[in-house]
């Protein structure tokens, strides 16, 4: 939703009422209400005309529904729950047409699929009314995307079946039908396969029940057997069991198996398949013996025979390729190919495999490194670095899967780093997630139908148990079954707030451990440069709480004003804000500087490029009057990757300086630090400088919690030019970010 609309809106949140047939998630495409309702007092009467198996899995599953339901083979004319099957009537493979009056309910769609999916908008619509009536409506719905996706990693810690379970039933809830399962990685292997063994005694197994003392430690496995012992694996019975409750639900389970990287564990299983012949020496596959490729594919034959995907996830990201430019193997792999890096030699290794796979039947589906060195010519990219790659793969007439991590990637924090359980970094709320489109503005209309879909994925470093993962991925993966499902127009950040305040005690009361929605207070701002003033929102996820704030910096009490209506700051205001219950506060009281300053719309330059991952305005994010939020993903942070931060800012004449102020965050898991000082300069031209103060601090670059810092000078001087110098930490692979450079 933009700034504006949000601005005018916020007074109406409180108390909206709305028909419970406005209240499904995902939002249908079309939704009449009609009047009256349809009294649920005595059990439905399902009557369909679907037959054999695929009747026997939908009138069991919903059987076993909260919906009170009789099947007794005969017709009703009053009090049914009619599901039709009907090819020609329009509604695709997913789609659906539901009706409910007073006297029945009656889903029509093309598959059992869309049944499946009219059926849970019916269920949804009965909760709403305590399983009491139904609403009378009329919906017309069917999905946006074909593709619409969870991905869980298990490598990282092991889960158990039925917590799997569990998670295919709220994406059944939902309406998503992926299900990509993360098998194998570095932190254990956890499907078994009867030719290898080795896979499920020794590579599945670790000394350390955290990654991040694995990761920290050796980086050793050990026997199952070993009273130290943390891991497990899904046996191929397990498998079988999953992937057929999976498909009873509409499902298809994308088994990854990771290659050529993020492969320790089978080279420490397997060495003769690294390139050093020897344990815990490399990271990576050895693409130049042959062994290597009898292994892939021994593996991939019987991952197949259990997955009926069409699709098999190979992995492809993150190789190091460390070992291949001194292995003699991969040398004269590379010799005899005519392949004139190591890209190219990932890439013969992915289009080998994509013919074994082909072979098959299948297709193979890769992270977005297999475009490197060139795509194989049937592979599907998921797009995780940004969307660039998936941009690159539709423009090159490959399908893509649309995962990008600022979107995305449900390991950030949802809410103040500082009040939550550990996380990766970052910083992801609801409405970050739920703001996606999938679809580049870059793509023109004969590309855009390469984009098949959307996926939230999680991994799983920093979630050592099951309560913690369900924490992670509800309510975001709620936001991002509606980014699926429903179109852009249809979609209203507020409606779905209120829905989604709804639905989260619903999700509790079904055992689901999900986060009960922020009460941290966000500030939306809109700058105006020609009047030079600032309009600044204050909102939160919660609904039911008012936000009460200040101005001059004091702490909000029950007597402080109520928020209404947007904030004007034309100066400096020292704003905190916090959420009341009544008179009773909860959450933690926001304390922000808002400064409309000098420097204010100035020019910037920069001494050394920003990084192009995290642009946000270029330059011009120095000086722009918007704060960074809580994760430098937000497109309000500027971020230099290897670079340290060199900015000069011309205030267009000398002037008056007394304050100057630069912000800049810590957050270890992403390699992103303190730059080590700030020295601050001024100049009447630009050329010859004067240093004003060197700013320093004490943090640690080990410090593992998120840190925001405020590096502050007060004093006088006069100057035209500013200029504010960060050096970089040095650890390879080092991030700065900065959002505001404030000068009054």
């Amino acid at each position: 939703m933009k700034l504006t609309t949000l601005l005018l809106s916020l007074s109406l949140l409180a108390g909206t009422a709305t028909v419970a047939a406005q209240d499904i998630i995902p939002l249908p495409q079309k939704v009449e209400v009609q009047k009256g309702k349809l009294s649920i007092g005595k059990p439905l009467n399902i009557v369909t005309n679907l037959t054999g198996a695929d009747k026997d899995d939908l009138v069991g599953f919903i059987q076993d529904s909260p919906l009170p339901v009789t099947c007794t083979g005969k017709n009703s004319s009053r009090n049914y729950l009619r599901l039709t099957i009907a090819p020609d009537a329009g509604h695709g493979d997913e789609g659906y047409a539901l009706t409910v009056t007073s006297r029945g309910a009656e889903v029509v769609a093309g598959t059992t699929a869309g049944l499946f999916y009219g059926f849970q908008s019916l269920l949804q619509l009965a909760e709403a009314n305590d399983f009491k009536s139904i609403d009378a409506v009329s919906i017309e719905d069917a999905p946006r995307f074909q593709y619409r996706g969870l991905h869980l990693d298990d490598s990282r810690h092991f889960t158990s079946k039925e917590f799997v379970k569990k998670q295919l039933d709220a994406l059944a809830r939902y309406k998503m039908n992926r299900f990509h399962w993360h098998l194998t990685d570095g932190a254990g292997w956890r499907i078994e396969i009867k030719k290898y063994p080795r896979l499920t005694n020794f590579a599945a197994w670790r000394p350390y029940d955290t990654w991040k003392e694995w990761w920290r430690a050796d980086r050793h496995y050990c026997d199952q057997d070993d009273p130290r012992a943390y891991g497990g694996y899904y046996t191929q019975e397990d498998v079988k069991e999953i992937v057929e409750y999976a498909r009873q639900r509409h499902i298809t389970i994308i088994p990854e198996i990771e290659m050529p990287g993020h492969s320790e564990e089978v080279c420490a299983a397997y060495p003769l398949l690294s390139c050093a012949n020897d344990m815990y020496k490399n990271s990576d596959l050895c693409i130049g013996k042959e062994a290597t490729f009898a292994f892939l594919e021994d593996v991939l034959t019987e991952v197949m025979a259990l997955f009926p995907s069409h699709y098999i996830h190979i992995g492809g990201d993150e190789a190091a390729k460390s070992g291949w430019a001194n292995c003699p193997d991969c040398q004269k792999r590379m010799k005899d190919e005519g392949l004139k890096d190591v890209d190219e030699l990932q890439s013969y290794m992915i289009h080998r495999i994509e013919q074994f796979v082909n072979s098959h039947g299948r297709d193979i589906i890769g992270w977005d490194e297999i475009l490197q060195g060139g795509l194989a010519p049937n592979a599907t990219v998921m797009s995780w670095r940004g969307e660039e790659g998936g941009i690159n793969a539709a423009k090159a007439k490959h399908d893509v899967i649309m995962t990008p991590g600022e979107f995305c990637y449900l390991d950030s924090y949802q809410a103040d780093p500082s009040g939550e359980p550990e996380a990766i970094g970052g910083y992801l709320t609801l409405e970050k997630v739920y703001s996606y489109d999938p679809v580049p503005a870059e793509l023109d209309p004969s590309e855009r139908h390469y984009i098949l879909g959307v996926q939230g994925n999680v991994w799983r470093e920093y979630m050592p148990t099951e309560e913690h993962t369900e924490y992670m991925i509800y309510p975001r993966i709620i936001a991002l079954s509606e980014v699926g499902w429903t179109e852009p127009q249809r979609k209203d950040w507020q409606d779905f707030r209120r829905r989604v305040n709804a639905e989260i005690p619903r999700l509790r009361e079904m055992g689901y451990n999900a986060f009960a929605l922020s009460t941290d207070i966000e500030t939306p701002m809109r700058v105006d440069y020609a009047k030079r003033e600032i309009k600044v929102a204050l909102t939160c996820e919660r609904l039911g709480v008012d936000i009460r704030y200040t101005l001059d910096g004091s702490e909000p009490s029950a007597s402080s004003p109520v928020y209404k209506d947007s904030l004007t700051v034309t100066g400096t205001t020292l704003l905190a804000a916090k959420a009341f219950a009544g008179s009773e506060p909860v959450g933690k009281t926001l304390h922000t500087r808002i400064d409309c300053h000098k420097a204010l719309g100035k020019p910037v330059t920069l001494g050394e490029p920003h990084s192009a991952n995290y642009p946000a305005s270029g330059a011009a994010t120095l000086t722009d009057g918007y704060r960074g939020g809580k994760g430098y993903g937000d497109g309000r942070w500027l971020g230099f990757l290897n670079n340290n931060l060199d900015a000069m800012i011309d205030l267009g004449a000398v002037t008056d300086i007394n304050y100057i102020e630069m912000k800049s965050m810590q957050a270890k898991g992403p390699y992103v630090w303190l730059p080590q000082y700030v020295q601050l300069q001024v100049s009447d031209d630009g050329v010859n400088f004067k240093d004003i103060a060197k700013l320093t601090h004490d943090i640690s670059t080990e410090r593992e919690e998120v840190i925001f810092h405020d590096f502050v000078w007060n004093g006088q001087t006069r100057g035209r030019y500013v200029r504010c110098y960060a050096p970089i930490v040095d650890i390879d692979g080092a991030w700065i970010f900065v959002d505001e450079i404030v000068v009054q």
